[in-house]
């Protein structure tokens, strides 16, 4: 650990099992911790990185622990070399139980060391915290899942299930080789299984080190991206004119900021808040049980909606969202621009066709002179895989153990995940509990990303003993 390095802030909620978890000092708890970081230190964004260069580290650790050519699949495209994936499967003892699959994509967002604090491909640990691009999506989970299956396959334990274990690239990306879709799409069999754990679930805090809910994601919204275009004749800067390419752009994005897509709920969404506001005494645990009961419109769920469009997380989970995340407009300094673009980010709520967000948008924006196109989907549209007895049962039995009093929740994940090219493929895909991260969303995908410490190896042995169980059923 780091000189100065102290237990993670957390407390109410954990079991004193937990507690002593979170600690971290245990041997194989340190040579966990070795892995992870090497995960963390090997860059494997889709600009500056190589996702097969961490699956070469992969590999090697599966083989140190015994796994055999047999049993170790590499894959990888001609066209996409640094984007490359492993498989690995521990056989099981049953001729009839079908195989669970553990997922998890190696690729992170790009980090820039000049816009971090601290090295963002050096994992650093500092009051509580381990801090590095990746800690929290997902190479601890990624770390989890590996020493697992090598934990495992040293000590000579044969589950009833066999159990796979995917490792891919092109999760953080629409336009680069996805190895989920292409898992699914060529290697279906390589992967069959009865279902599979990815990211999505895991636990909150309050932001004050309790632990407020628990939650297994057992659905998602769907990614679109929409490239808004203004074009001009342009001209010399010496003589401006209010007809801007870059102008338009700038109006037509605060107009889509400035816009609210209406509330909508599902069984998922209304289950969650109904269960999670249960266990809250506060004003948002009352809009909680409000939004989920009330009829939308009335004035009690728009008064609960307010209340929880302060949290950007409900106030996410409540709609389609969409945002400018990318622009570019110019040609010169000192010339007016004839070309602006903008990308559009949206995350559309189950049901919702991206078609009609798209049509949405040119409402909002308002404007004849942009062109508005879609970019290639990243998959086919997510489908909720089901939440049957044999998928809660153990999870509630271990949120129970590790999380004493702690609500556990269903949950429609507002990111994107691989699971919706399992889903497609027949396979249903869930995000298990076990973790937990701050309100503050850990800067997954932004600055200075962050993994409490206590978090990750309390995952650790939760997802160990999930999948020990789930694997012997």
């Amino acid at each position: 650990m780091a000189t100065g390095a102290q237990a993670a802030p957390v407390g109410n909620g954990l079991s004193a099992q937990a507690m002593e978890i979170g600690k971290g000092t245990r041997p194989d708890q340190l040579a966990f911790r070795a892995l992870y970081k090497d995960l963390v230190e090997t860059d494997s964004s889709i600009t500056t990185g190589s996702c097969t260069l961490v699956a070469d580290k992969v590999e090697a650790h599966l083989r140190a622990a015994g796994f055999t050519d047999a049993q170790i699949t590499r894959f990888a495209v001609p066209d996409h070399p640094k984007e490359g994936g492993i498989v690995a499967v521990l056989p099981g003892s049953s001729k009839t139980l079908k195989p669970i699959l553990l997922l998890g994509h190696l690729d992170v967002v790009v980090a820039k060391r000049e816009d971090w604090t601290r090295d963002p491909y050096t994992l650093i640990e500092e009051n509580g915290y381990f801090y590095g691009r990746g800690t929290a999506d997902m190479k601890a989970m990624d770390a989890t899942w590996i020493d697992l299956l090598s934990r495992w396959k040293k000590a000579g334990y044969t589950p009833k299930r066999t159990v796979k274990l995917a490792l891919t690239c092109g999760e953080e990306t629409s336009w680069a080789f996805n190895g989920a879709n292409w898992l699914a799409s060529n290697k279906r069999d390589l992967i069959d299984a009865e279902f599979a754990l990815n990211e999505g679930g895991g636990g909150r805090t309050d932001g004050h080190g309790n632990i407020v809910q628990q939650s297994l994601h057992v659905g998602e919204k769907f990614a679109v991206n929409y490239q808004i275009t203004a074009t001009n004749p342009g001209g010399h800067s010496s003589i401006p004119i209010r007809d801007n390419a870059i102008y338009e752009i700038a109006e037509a994005l605060l107009k889509v900021r400035d816009y609210e897509f209406p509330l909508m709920l599902t069984d998922t969404t209304r289950a969650y808040f109904g269960k999670l506001g249960a266990s809250r005494n506060d004003a948002m645990g009352a809009a909680m049980r409000t939004i989920a009961s009330a009829p939308i419109g009335s004035p009690e769920s728009k008064a609960a909606e307010a209340t929880l469009n302060t949290d950007r997380s409900f106030h996410s989970m409540l709609r389609t969202t969409c945002v400018g995340t990318l622009e570019e407009g110019g040609h010169a300094n000192n010339a007016l621009p004839q070309k602006a673009t903008a990308n559009i980010n949206c995350r559309v709520f189950p049901g919702i066709s991206v078609e009609s967000v798209q049509e949405k948008l040119k409402e909002i924006m308002g404007d004849p002179r942009l062109t508005i196109t879609m970019e290639k989907l990243r998959g086919p549209v997510a489908k909720a895989p089901p939440l049957t007895p044999q998928i809660l049962g153990p999870v509630e039995r271990l949120v129970a153990q590790y999380y004493p009093g702690v609500p556990l929740v269903p949950t429609m994940s507002t990111g994107a995940t691989d699971g919706i090219f399992l889903e497609a493929a027949g396979i249903p895909s869930y995000g298990p509990p076990g973790a937990f991260v701050d309100p503050d969303g850990s800067g997954a995908h932004g600055l200075n990303e962050k993994r409490a410490v206590a978090s990750v190896y309390i995952e650790r042995d939760f997802l160990s003993d999930l999948v020990k169980d789930y694997a012997n059923h």
